[in-house]
């Protein structure tokens, strides 16, 4: 029996409320409105601007391989994958299968955006979220922020917790040893291949994150998944609320998120592309956007452009910061599905 940030992972029937007796087609309808939400929280994410580095409508941000019509195809090869893994958490799926339709997902991204990595973060997060939908509303429980998450944590929280760390699960001190003074990324990732028997072929397929996280200890999607999605939950949402409170617009709500995300979190996409040296000045343009009131300030959206030039001069790119904005909106809208 397990604890993560409170809640037990386990599955005894104290736990279980009984479930809804919602035939085969009520559980597609659902599923493919949790899908739809889903693809408009990812499409929110896109068209915000200014957000600095990220691509946009306006413009490609901090990338030259991508712009929006490239999310755009993402998302639309997306759709599909959105119904199946909530229908998948629905019907109490183990982790390997909801594993499984993320590969397939990954494939039908990368295929649709000749082989651009658009939304790898979002497929984990909002996939979870997704299936954890499935689940609550399968146990008849309601779709709050709470709910979901612990319908994910009390369902998978033990299986994600290995996949958050499966080097930590298989390699001896030695390997542990080897990995925290060698001071080749490269070299580390090759040796995470080792410790969980990824064939040499595979290899060069290893994901950005997780390269970035054995050279600078940075949690990435994975480890977010182990603790359900803290960012989403702890720090993106209650902003989102806040700026909400307040009488914020739209927009300004899902700014002030994005960047109080920046200022909390380590990103992966970030630390690729441009190391700590990077990461640090995300995080300071963040807090300093923060502390100056936000989207309160009058000019906040000049502070934003202004980030947005800098980021594009250092090509830096917040991506992971956009996934868990992405993760905030569903969350925001399937809790508004549920009281309809």
């Amino acid at each position: 029996m397990m604890r993560a940030h409170g809640i037990m992972h386990t599955r005894t029937a104290s736990f279980t409320p009984p479930a809804q007796p919602l035939g085969h087609a009520a559980r597609r309808v659902f599923a493919c409105e949790v899908a739809r939400l889903a693809v408009r929280s990812l499409h929110a994410e896109l068209c915000l601007y200014p957000k600095p580095g990220l691509v946009s409508p306006i413009d490609s941000g901090s990338h030259d391989d991508m712009d929006a019509g490239t999310f755009m195809r993402s998302m639309f090869a997306l759709r599909h994958y959105f119904k199946k893994i909530c229908l998948a958490g629905w019907n109490d799926a183990p982790f390997a299968q909801l594993k499984k339709l993320g590969i397939a997902a990954e494939t039908a991204m990368l295929r649709a955006t000749h082989g651009i990595n658009t939304h790898r973060g979002a497929i984990f997060s909002l996939g979870m979220l997704c299936a954890s939908a499935g689940r609550a509303r399968a146990q008849g429980t309601p779709l709050t922020p709470a709910a979901l998450r612990a319908a994910m944590l009390i369902r998978w929280g033990e299986e994600l917790a290995q996949h958050a760390a499966p080097a930590a699960s298989t390699a001896s001190d030695e390997q542990v040893r080897l990995l925290a003074h060698d001071r080749s990324h490269e070299a580390v990732a090759v040796q995470l291949a080792d410790a969980v028997g990824v064939q040499q072929s595979a290899r060069t397929h290893l994901s950005n994150g997780l390269r970035v996280a054995a050279r600078y200890a940075v949690s990435g999607a994975r480890e977010e998944g182990a603790l359900g999605l803290p960012s989403v939950f702890e720090i993106g949402l209650p902003a989102l609320l806040a700026a909400r409170a307040r009488g914020a617009t739209v927009t300004e709500e899902r700014v002030d998120t994005l960047y109080t995300l920046m200022a909390h979190i380590s990103d992966s996409n970030v630390y690729h592309r441009a190391g700590p040296q990077g990461a640090q000045i995300v995080r300071d343009h963040a807090e300093r956007f923060l502390a100056q009131g936000g989207t309160a300030n009058a000019r906040w959206r000049t502070d934003a452009l202004h980030s947005h030039r800098t980021f594009m001069q250092h090509r830096l790119s917040p991506g992971g910061a956009a996934d868990l904005l992405a993760a905030c909106c569903l969350v925001q809208s399937l809790a508004i599905l549920d009281k309809q």
